[in-house]
């Protein structure tokens, strides 16, 4: 199981997402407020994500500790309805 700081952080503010994993490498599909987003980790010569959670229309490649910076970003989201 990867991306599991993250996980948690959708698990919080109550967003239901998809986990997908393949050749060691997690990914996160899930919806807020009606717009797609997603959570692409890779490993090249670095472990990094590509993402679309800054800013819904355009992805954006995050390495060093991704997990820690999108999950302060999912958790600054306001809350969903129960």
């Amino acid at each position: 199981m990867r991306l599991e700081r993250i996980q948690d952080a959708l698990k919080k503010k109550n967003i239901k997402y998809q986990y997908t994993e393949e050749d060691g490498c997690g990914s996160l599909d899930f919806l807020f407020r009606g717009l797609g987003f997603h959570i692409w980790e890779y490993q090249d010569s670095v472990w990094g994500v590509e993402t679309n959670v800054f800013a819904a229309g355009r992805s954006q490649e995050v390495e060093g500790d991704y997990e820690t910076i999108i999950s302060r970003e999912i958790l600054s989201w306001p809350d969903m309805a129960m």
